[in-house]
Formats: C-alpha cells, sequence, structure tokens
C-alpha cells in the first residue's frame, strides 16, 4: 500500500472485515470502499463474495460461516506467470516431449 493509501486509511477508513487471504476492506462515512492487498496488490486475490460488496452490487457482508456446497472450489488468485500457473500436458515448460506422430495425418503440399 503507498502512503497516500494508508494515511487515508488510517484517518478516514473503518475496517469492515478480512477475508482468508488476509485482505482487509474498509469503508469511509461517504460509501466508499476499498482493500488493503495482503502481500502483492493483485485484483484477482479477492474472492466473489468481497468482489460483490467491493463493486456495491450488495450491501451485505460476506460471512465466513457462510455454508459451502460440497462441489464449490476454494478460490484461487491468478496464477499466470508464476510457477504455480496451470502447464498442460507435454507443455514445453514441463520439460516433456510430444510423442512423434506416425501416420496419423497426412501434411498438405499444394497440387502442381
Amino acid at each position: 500500500m503507498n502512503i497516500s493509501t494508508f494515511l487515508y486509511t488510517l484517518f478516514f477508513g473503518a475496517i469492515v472485515g478480512k477475508d482468508e487471504f488476509g485482505n482487509r476492506y474498509y469503508t469511509n462515512k461517504k460509501g466508499r470502499r476499498w482493500v488493503a492487498y495482503k502481500g502483492i496488490a493483485e485484483a484477482s486475490k479477492v474472492p466473489a463474495d468481497w468482489h460483490r460488496w467491493l463493486h456495491k452490487t450488495t450491501d451485505t457482508l460476506p460471512e465466513s460461516s457462510k455454508k459451502k456446497y460440497k462441489w464449490e472450489k476454494a478460490h484461487l488468485p491468478n496464477l499466470s506467470g508464476t510457477d504455480l500457473a496451470y502447464l498442460p500436458p507435454r507443455h514445453i515448460k514441463r520439460g516433456e516431449k510430444s510423442p512423434r506422430v506416425v501416420g496419423e495425418y497426412e501434411a498438405w503440399a499444394p497440387k502442381e
């Protein structure tokens, strides 16, 4: 958090909650809402419930005790560009070599 946001939060912000990732959520008397990220400021680290509250889709604060369905997956931030990013099977960055394709297709050649 930069110094101006820190000072604004200190003097005018009232903390309203914290998510499972350690991000803290604030509001002020005028109704402005913002998040103080734990670690690197990355918008994809905000879970869906808090995203709805930040963008004023709902005025209800998210509950940490909210019932989770067994089919729901835990929120994951965008991992693109990190070592934890998804790589499909036989991706070049995995160091695996693709099997040589023989006889499954015929290469195109122009008619003469």
